[in-house]
This record gives C-alpha cells, structure tokens and sequence, in this order.
C-alpha cells in the first residue's frame, strides 16, 4: 500500500494552491463526489500539518500524507495521483 505522487501533479499544487517547500497536503475521504471505489465518497485536499499520518510521499519539496484513520479508503491498494496535461486536471487513482 503506497501514496505515489508524480512530480507533474504536485508541480501543479504547488502552482495552484501557491505552496512552498516544506508544506503538507492532506488527502482526505470526504462524503459525496464520484469516487470509484466506495460509492458517495471521495477524495479531497487540504493544506495541513500530519497529526497521526498513514500514508506519506514527498516530492517536489511537498508532503502528501491520509491520516492513518483515511488509510481504509485505498483498502490495501495504492493511490496513484498523476496530472492529465489533456485537460489540466488532477487524476486520483486506487489501483
């Protein structure tokens, strides 16, 4: 079970959500959206600091970390997060 983060997509958080090195991104399991692999949750970001983190990647200078009580989310699985160039969007992905 890993967190991979491809250093396109945090480029664009970082560019988006005008980040620093040494900032933290939590993902987070939220009630409604399309996730694909609970029905009426999925995933959303916010700037934070780690209290109790579960799952941690840090590339380009950004920490990307699910609290350890998010991990049941990805059920054993990793959480691919990538940036589609096509459509300037961020892909999130448990495969």
């Amino acid at each position: 079970m890993k967190l991979i983060v491809e250093q396109q997509a945090a480029r664009w958080y970082k560019q988006e959500m005008d980040l620093s090195e040494g900032d933290s991104l939590r993902i987070f399991v939220r009630l409604g959206g399309c996730g694909s692999v609970h029905p009426g949750l999925s995933l959303g970001i916010a700037k934070e600091e780690p209290r109790s983190p579960g799952m941690v990647a840090n590339v380009e200078g950004i920490q990307f970390f699910l609290e350890e009580d998010n991990v049941w989310y990805v059920e054993d699985k990793d959480l691919h997060i990538s940036f589609n160039e096509q459509y300037e969007e961020i892909i999130m992905k448990v495969v």
